[in-house]
Parts: C-alpha cells; sequence; structure tokens
C-alpha cells in the first residue's frame, strides 16, 4: 500500500522511497466506512434477512484518492473475510466499460473455478454468484462506470461485502452505502509532499508547502506529480513551484489540479521524453514495457527504458512488480494524456505510431511462435531471421512474457480492430495471437482468450460486410463451441459458415462447413445427416481434385456408418479411405486407414479377413515407423487371434506389444499407448 491516496485505476502510482508504505489522511473516511458495514440495512430493519451483499460506494474524481481508500479499507477488514479478497477493474483505462462476463470470467479465474469459453453472461454471473454463496469474501470492484455492472456481479449473500469504486453514485442498487471523496487535508497534502522533497525544503519554508498544497486543492495525484517535479530538481524552492501553479492561467485550458500540475510537469521534460508521455495514451491496457514504448517513440528498446524509468521518477507511471519490466498509465491520467497528443501531434503521427506499436507487437508474437518449432528447420530458419530485439532466448521467455502482456495483448486486439476495419495489420495481429496462444498453453487452455478474439474478427465481418472473413471466424467458434460440449450452438454457428461460404464463393470455407456440420451431427447422434453431410464435403474435395482430403472423408463417412451399425457402408469407404491413401503415397495414413478396416471387419463378423487386414496394417505401420500403430495392432491381433482359438499366437503378440511399451522396440520407434483406438483418423478440426 503506498502512501497517497492516488487512484490509478487498479494500480497504484508509485511513490518515493521515502514515503513508500504509508497511507495518509482520510481517517474520518476510513471510521465512518467501517461503520457502515456493522450498520443495519434496510431489509434487517424491516425484520427480513438480507438477501445480498452489501455495497461500501467510494465515489470520486479519476485520481482522487479513491482506490487508494479502498485498498486500505480492504487491507483494515480483510481478516474478517477468510474466503478471500477478489478484485476486479470495471473500466478499461480510456472509460470504456468492461463486458460484465469479461469480469465474471476472471473472478471465477481467481476462486480457480473453470468456466466454458463462450458462455453467455447470465451463466457467468449466475456460476459466480453459485460460487460465493457459501462464503464469506470480499470483492473489490474499481472504477465502475455504472450500477449495472456492480448489480451483475453481486453476491446472493449477506456474508460477503462488496466495496465499489465509482466516479458518482450507483443509483439502482438498494441500500449502497455512499462515501464522497474531496481533497486531502492540509496536513496529510504537507506530509505527502515531505516525503518527495525531503524535510528541509518545507520546514524552510511551511507556507509555500501550504500554497502548493492550495493550489492542488489537496488533489493527491496532483500533488504526486507536484512532487514528483521537485524530487527531480533538488535545487528547486517548493514556492518555485506553488508560483508557476498560481500563475497558470490558460485561457480554455483544463483548470483542474491534476490537468495543470501535468502541463507544468510535460512542458519541462525533454522533447523525446514529453513526446513518449503524449504517446502513452495509446497503449494498449494502459500497460506499457520497453519494446511498446520503443515502437510508440521510434526509438531503441534500451532508450525507452530509459525514458520510462525517468517518468516512473516523475510520479507519471508505475513499475509493476514481476519478471519482465512493464509499467501501468495511471487511469487518472489517461485522458489528459490523450488530449496532450491530440493538441501536439498531427493525426497521422498518432496513426503511424499506433502501426509502429501493432507492428512490433505481431513481430513478437511471431518469435513467441516460433520459439517453440525449434525441431522445424523451417522455423529455426525463420527466427534467425528475425532482429535480435525480438527474439526470445528460449521457449520459457516466451511463455513468461505471453502470460505478462496477455491483458495487453487482448487489448491490441480490440485496439487493431476499433475503427470498424480489418486491414491487413490486424488480421495478421489476430493470427499471430492466435497461434502464440494456442503455442504456448494448447487450444483447450486458451479457448476463452481464442473465443474473444474470433468474435471480434465476426464482429467486424459483420458490420464490414465481409463473407470470407464472417465464415472463418464462425467456422472458428463453432470449433471452441464443439470442444466445450455446445454441440448445438456449434451446429448453428457451421451452418451460418456454410452461409457466408458460399456467398464469399469460398471452396475451402463451404467444404470445411459441410465437414463440420456433419462432424456436429455426429456428436449428436444423427448418423444418417453426418453421413449425407460428409458425402457433400467429399463432393467438394473430388470436384477440386483433392485426393488425400477425399479419402479423410470416405474415412469420416465410414465411421458414421459404423456408428450406425451399417458394416457393410463402412467397409466400402473405408477401403475407397485405403486406396486414396495408397494413391497418394501417404504411408502414415494409409496403414492407419488397414487398420480401421480391420476394426470394421471384425464387428462385421468376418474375424479371418479382419486378422489378414490387421497383418497387413502392421507390415504399413512398420514402414511408417508408427511405435504407437503397430503396438495398438499387435493388441488387435491377439484380441482377433483368440477369439479364432490361437492362444499361443495371441500371446506372442501381446507380449511384442509389451515389448514396444517396456521401450525395447527399435530406436527409430517411439513409446506407444496401448490404446486400441490410437489409431483412428484425425476429425475435421485437426486438419487445419
Amino acid at each position: 500500500m503506498t502512501d497517497q491516496a492516488v487512484d490509478t485505476d487498479g494500480a497504484r502510482l508509485s511513490a518515493h522511497p521515502a514515503v513508500e508504505g504509508r497511507f495518509l489522511g482520510r481517517t474520518r473516511e476510513l471510521k465512518e466506512l467501517r461503520a457502515d458495514i456493522e450498520r443495519a440495512g434496510l431489509d434487517t430493519l424491516s425484520g427480513r434477512k438480507a438477501p445480498r451483499a452489501r455495497v461500501l460506494l467510494i465515489a470520486g474524481r479519476p485520481g482522487s484518492g479513491r482506490t487508494a481508500l479502498a485498498e486500505e479499507l480492504v487491507r483494515q477488514v480483510a481478516e474478517r473475510y477468510p474466503d478471500g479478497v477478489l478484485r476486479a477493474r470495471l473500466s478499461e483505462p480510456d472509460g470504456t466499460p468492461v463486458p460484465v462476463e469479461r469480469t465474471a470470467r476472471e473472478l471465477l479465474g481467481a476462486l480457480d473455478l473453470a468456466a466454458p469459453a463462450g458462455a453467455a453472461e447470465d451463466d457467468l454471473t449466475a456460476a459466480l454468484r453459485a460460487a460465493l454463496a457459501d462464503r464469506r469474501a470480499l470483492l473489490l470492484l474499481d472504477d465502475a462506470a455504472g450500477a449495472e455492472q456492480v448489480d451483475a456481479l453481486l453476491p446472493e449473500t449477506p456474508h460477503c461485502l462488496a466495496v465499489a469504486v465509482s466516479g458518482g453514485p450507483l443509483t439502482g442498487i438498494a441500500d449502497v452505502r455512499p462515501c464522497t471523496l474531496g481533497g486531502l487535508d492540509t496536513k496529510s497534502a504537507v506530509e505527502l509532499l515531505t516525503g518527495f522533497t525531503g524535510s528541509v525544503r518545507v520546514t524552510v519554508d511551511p507556507r509555500s508547502a501550504e500554497s502548493l498544497v492550495e493550489a492542488c486543492q489537496g488533489h493527491p495525484a496532483a500533488l504526486v506529480l507536484a512532487g514528483g517535479w521537485l524530487a527531480a530538481r533538488p535545487q528547486a524552492a517548493v514556492s518555485d513551484l506553488a508560483k508557476r501553479l498560481h500563475a497558470d492561467t490558460d485561457d480554455g485550458a483544463d483548470t483542474t489540479p491534476l490537468a495543470r500540475v501535468l502541463r507544468l510537469v510535460h512542458a519541462q521534460l525533454p522533447p523525446p521524453a514529453a513526446r513518449l508521455l503524449r504517446l502513452l495514451s495509446l497503449a494498449p491496457a494502459g500497460l506499457i514495457d520497453p519494446h511498446t514504448a520503443s515502437s510508440l517513440a521510434g526509438s531503441s528498446v534500451d532508450g525507452a527504458r530509459a525514458v520510462l524509468d525517468d517518468l516512473v521518477a516523475h510520479g507519471l507511471l508505475r513499475a509493476t512488480d514481476g519478471p519482465l519490466p512493464q509499467y501501468d498509465v495511471p487511469g487518472c491520467l489517461h485522458p489528459l494524456l490523450r488530449s496532450l497528443a491530440v493538441s501536439h501531434e498531427r493525426p497521422a503521427e498518432l496513426q503511424l505510431a499506433r502501426a509502429r506499436m501493432l507492428e512490433r507487437t505481431v513481430r513478437l508474437l511471431q518469435s513467441c511462435r516460433a520459439i517453440t518449432e525449434t525441431d522445424s528447420p523451417q522455423a529455426r530458419e525463420k527466427l534467425g531471421a528475425m532482429p535480435r530485439e525480438v527474439r526470445f532466448p528460449h521457449p520459457r521467455a516466451a511463455a513468461d512474457w505471453l502470460r505478462v502482456r496477455r491483458p495487453a495483448l487482448l487489448a491490441s486486439a480490440r485496439l487493431a480492430v476499433a475503427d470498424g476495419e480489418l486491414d491487413t495489420l490486424a488480421r495478421r495481429l489476430m493470427s499471430q495471437l492466435v497461434r502464440a496462444i494456442v503455442a504456448h498453453v494448447g487450444t483447450q487452455a486458451a479457448a476463452p482468450d481464442l473465443y474473444g478474439v474470433h468474435r471480434l474478427v465476426l464482429d467486424v465481418a459483420e458490420r464490414r460486410g465481409l463473407p470470407r472473413e464472417k465464415a472463418a471466424a464462425l467456422l472458428n467458434l463453432g470449433d471452441l463451441d464443439a470442444q466445450t460440449g455446445r454441440t448445438r450452438d456449434a451446429l448453428v454457428r457451421y451452418r451460418a459458415a456454410l452461409d457466408a461460404g458460399r456467398e464469399a464463393n469460398d471452396p475451402y470455407a463451404t467444404g470445411r462447413a459441410m465437414e463440420s456440420v456433419g462432424g456436429a451431427y455426429q456428436e449428436l447422434g444423427d448418423y444418417d445427416r453426418a453421413a449425407d453431410w460428409f458425402g457433400r464435403a467429399l463432393g467438394e474435395r473430388l470436384a477440386r481434385g483433392e485426393r488425400e482430403q477425399a479419402a479423410r472423408l470416405y474415412g469420416r463417412i465410414a465411421g458414421a456408418h459404423t456408428y450406425a451399425g451399417r458394416y457393410g457402408e463402412a467397409l466400402r469407404n473405408w477401403r475407397a479411405a485405403v486406396a486414396g491413401y495408397r494413391k497418394g503415397g501417404d504411408v502414415a495414413a494409409h496403414a492407419r486407414a488397414l487398420s480401421e478396416l480391420a476394426r470394421v471387419q471384425e464387428y462385421a463378423g468376418r474375424p479371418a479377413e479382419s486378422l489378414r487386414t490387421c497383418r497387413l496394417a502392421v507390415e504399413w505401420a512398420r514402414r511408417a515407423e508408427d511405435t504407437r500403430l503397430q503396438a495398438a495392432l499387435q493388441l488387435r491381433l491377439a484380441d482377433t487371434l483368440e477369439r479364432l482359438g490361437d492362444p499361443a499366437s495371441a500371446h506372442l503378440h501381446r507380449a511384442a506389444a509389451q515389448r514396444m511399451l517396456d521401450g525395447e522396440a527399435p530406436e527409430s520407434e517411439e513409446r506407444p499407448e496401448v490404446d486400441g483406438n490410437a489409431c483412428e483418423i484425425r476429425s475435421a478440426s485437426d486438419e487445419d
């Protein structure tokens, strides 16, 4: 907890070492807030038990210390809530409200509870309320844009407490306890300044210190910037700054204390630092790192970091704790920095700085993904061709960067399409972001983030009338729905993707959508429709001469017929798949198809045929050096031989499979799994 009561929208400003770890003033407000926790509510007075958590509201202008006061209150009462403190920020640095869906998901994640990707807002908030029903927890809801956001997140239990931070009243929520903040008292404000300047300059001229406090109207954020200015100028007297502020009579300019101090600080910074400070208003999610600063300013990474550290010394940024250098742009400064940028930079320069920042993000994401593919000569060559400054030394460093920068990266995706366009840079950013996340986290774990990215693309595609992009986004969202068990939702998206693909005259999207519709029907147990849609997709592939994909679809049709018990149709299609893979020269796929053919022959009551086919599959699996498949086939042979009355031969095949499992197979073979179904043909979602 820093000393100053400064609202930074969830991230406090850096304080001078002399004042670090202390909280000044607000004694009366803290006493009243703590008393409000004990006070009976309206429901209690009427004789009914309170049905929901009590809400304490701390209201004030940005920079008034509202967040710091809330944090201090939480610190003082946290021991009453053994199930912990949950924090959420309900507005972006630029003031945009954070969707309730995103906040509820993050709070569930803080409780170590998974929520399916794409779940509706009502489902997520209901899950959150259910999770908190039997807990005694404290919620700190910072920078609330309106009552609706807070109301949707309130636990339906009186054992929890919600502390909301907002710029005004939360009309619509019953029994809210408001605490409205003004400036700090003079004594606390002077003590805050003393922490930056040291005691000598204040002691020799206490009236000037009080005059400076008056000029800042006790506004904590303004006092921090004033203190930072004095700390950077040890020879300056407190009276110098007080006179400058009192002399600021710029008509037409923002006359709030924070704006006046910021203008003075900005005017006295070196030009490169002043320009970077202005451009920080473009930082996604208000988070800046040396790479982002370097691309915004068009400078070296080391030079940008030196400027960022200088801005920290002035109280304009806070260096966050973590394994990588990263800084917070205070939310209270964001609109003022944006105003400075508009007044000092040409629109074309701002647009160019934004493009440089997003381009650097794309390059870093490419490097982040490429470092995981070092087994590929092409990936190693591509990684070596990248500039040294965007290369990661090893996969762990890339994973750490991706984890730390995740909020900023997702905000970059939103920024890239904020103007409603889906230009080349935005497409590249979306693509590389998805690939990097999947490479390091995996599709399943990354599903919520991926869902948000694909939905951004879908929104833009629908607004701009881009059917090809719409089809791609719908297919990706449908895949995520299917992976999380919402098969009917996936089916709706796949059908919409088919319509969009046809509108765009995109044969790939059309065929892919047909196959996905078939997969959804198969998952729903409608095997007739599944086989029909796989057949339509097959026709598309055959018409374009795509024999390998056609062979794979023959296998999917065979699978649907197998599930339906139509083994004759299944055998016919598996034979077609085997022939297709043989003609295409795909040895591994040929072996897997033979394995599936043998399995269906066994289902159809043809053990002798199955035995011959399975032995042939073993030979092709050996040629493909697929030890996993060989082990599965040896076990299948053993089962078939036992049913045919040859236990001795069955024992030999089981022993061969066991040797593979024990690592006694040839060195070129990998350790297999003992899964008789390990040789299944890939699903449509694996094609990409």
